[in-house]
């Protein structure tokens, strides 16, 4: 989920000649934090903020923790630094399990992609390629019978033949596209070679390419090639070295999806890890390294939720009193179900209320390891928050992991919320209320928060960026779920959900249904119909009376789809 919305738009532009390309799609017209925003006021759908601020003046807060499950942060960053959690028990760099949590010196959260020699697992494989070659043996063994099948025998080849049909789907096709976009990084490569020659610097943003008067045809050439691609992914405040980074990382990615039909995947994570990934009770592994190398993802989502309010630097959070616990468990391809079910108990075990989630995948083979976190999570008054994915897919009927539906039961997690991504129509390049890429679902999506161009934290100790996706809306709802619980702290999960999807703010007209141009109301893809409003949120959650509510039961789930 990490690079998809940067990289599809680089799918389609990669048939491009970037040498050809002089034109530039239209720039939005909405400025960085449009999200904060509110609709009477400002004219844009964002979550009314300020007012929500406004209203809380005098009030008194309560700190509360947020755990986010994903790539790493930026520990060092102006705008985290003194919103980062710290385990009280720990002793800092002593090299001891001061609180005997069997972690050690986990000051900051933990990293379960690490090892103990201090290396990092950085990309990963693709969770169909793993379900596939890991019961190929078996299912295409000569005397095999898939009738005599039944229970989680039977559950466990359905989810093989259909991994085996999305690998051999990828095997089929794309094989042009994929030699078509290594020409194109390779331009890209040779453009950016041309420009920090020209410019005398190795790191550039888009926005300082752009103010560059280039001298001469090639350098010329070599901008307009760039450019493009930086415009036509609102990533003007992304560096030269990140985004080849990204477009390279996304291009290997498809790689090894295409040869998955044929060759097993690596074993990335069990080189480094050297845990026993089929025990769940073999939990004390990773290491403290919770920046490792790729903490891009982390470090932005980590800002919208809680960015210093009050320092006057870069950008402002959701939620001005929360901390910040950081668990590492989301690499460079799909993250592993033994590692999110323990990141999501780790969390709960050391406080946090709120646990966000910016991630996903198609298949889950250890459904089960995380229901039962989930369930956990639950019992000890912890609120879930899941970015509904990035396909343009409808969830009512389409695999989308990890979800609030428990595997075999007719019954949903009552401390989960899922999240589509809106948009900002009046913004040229979106055009719509739904960000075009969002995952929906009228049962599966519970509401839609603010996805597109957010401006947030990401590596470098100063610096910021725009990105887009439903990981960058989880963390919207994450943020005002903490502002919720900082003036009511006594409200349970089930009641800042409720106040969450009570107050939405529906939309008036139609919106598009992601990645096609029919309209509907937003109440037919989402179950709210509505985008996130903290303004409304709080006033709903101040009416709750939260000794009437505890122990809400889970819901009724209408579909016994998914497995």
């Amino acid at each position: 989920m990490k690079r998809i919305i940067f990289c599809s738009a680089l799918a389609i532009m990669a048939h491009i000649d970037l040498a050809a390309q002089q034109s530039s799609p239209a720039k939005t017209t909405v400025g960085n934090g449009w999200h904060l925003l509110d609709k009477e006021k400002d004219g844009v759908y964002g979550i009314s903020l300020d007012k929500a601020y406004e209203a809380m003046k005098g009030k008194k807060s309560k700190t509360v923790v947020v755990a986010v499950i994903d790539s790493g942060i930026d520990t060092l960053h102006e705008d985290l630094k003194s919103v980062l959690w710290t385990n009280p028990k720990e002793i800092p760099g002593n090299g001891i399990d001061d609180d005997k949590n069997g972690y050690i010196d986990d000051v900051h959260g933990w990293n379960f992609l690490g090892g103990k020699d201090g290396r990092n697992v950085k990309e990963d494989s693709y969770e169909g390629a793993r379900v596939y070659h890991r019961y190929k043996a078996r299912f295409e063994a000569s005397d095999f019978n898939a009738a005599t099948l039944s229970g989680d025998d039977k559950a466990i080849y359905d989810m093989w033949a259909r991994a085996k049909s999305n690998i051999q789907a990828d095997a089929g096709g794309g094989g042009a596209d994929l030699i078509m976009m290594r020409k194109a990084l390779d331009n890209v490569k040779k453009s950016d070679e041309v420009l920090k020659k020209a410019m005398g610097k190795d790191v550039f943003t888009g926005s300082e390419l752009d103010a560059y008067k280039p001298e001469g045809s090639d350098v010329s050439k070599a901008k307009s090639g760039l450019l493009y691609f930086f415009k036509a992914n609102n990533m003007m405040d992304m560096t030269n070295k990140q985004f080849i980074e990204e477009f390279e990382g996304y291009l290997n990615g498809e790689e090894r999806k295409k040869e998955a039909a044929t060759v097993g995947p690596k074993a990335y994570r069990a080189i480094i890890v050297g845990d026993n990934e089929n025990d769940i009770n073999d939990r004390f592994y990773g290491n403290n390294d919770i920046m490792a190398s790729t903490p891009t993802h982390g470090t932005h989502v980590s800002g919208i939720i809680a960015a210093d309010r009050n320092n006057g630097k870069g950008v402002q959070g959701v939620a001005d009193n929360v901390r910040i616990m950081t668990l590492r468990a989301v690499p460079d391809g799909d993250e592993h179900d033994k590692d999110i079910a323990l990141a999501i108990r780790y969390a709960v075990d050391n406080g946090a209320k709120v646990i966000n989630m910016s991630f996903g995948k198609s298949f889950s083979p250890e459904k089960k390891w995380v229901d039962d976190a989930v369930k956990y999570a639950e019992s000890k008054g912890v609120l879930l928050v899941h970015a509904a994915g990035n396909d343009a897919k409808n969830l009512d009927s389409a695999y989308n992991f990890p979800n609030s539906a428990y595997l075999g039961q007719k019954v949903k997690a009552s401390n989960w919320i899922t999240v589509g991504a809106s948009s900002d129509p009046t913004a040229e390049s979106f055009g719509s209320y739904t960000a075009s890429f969002s995952n929906y679902g009228k049962n599966e999506v519970d509401v839609f928060a603010p996805g597109t161009k957010i401006y947030s934290t990401v590596p470098g100790g100063n610096t910021y960026q725009n990105l887009q996706g439903t990981s960058m809306a989880s963390p919207v709802v994450a943020g005002v779920a903490a502002l919720i619980l900082q003036y009511y702290p006594n409200l349970n999960p089930q009641d800042v959900k409720y106040a969450i999807e009570k107050s939405a703010t529906p939309i008036p007209v139609k919106v598009k249904i992601p990645g096609t141009d029919t309209e509907v109301m937003l109440s037919e893809i989402s179950k709210t119909g509505g985008v996130l409003n903290a303004y409304e949120a709080l006033k709903v959650a101040a009416t709750l009376k939260p000794a009437a509510k505890k122990n809400t039961p889970s819901s009724t789930l209408n579909t016994g789809k998914k497995n």
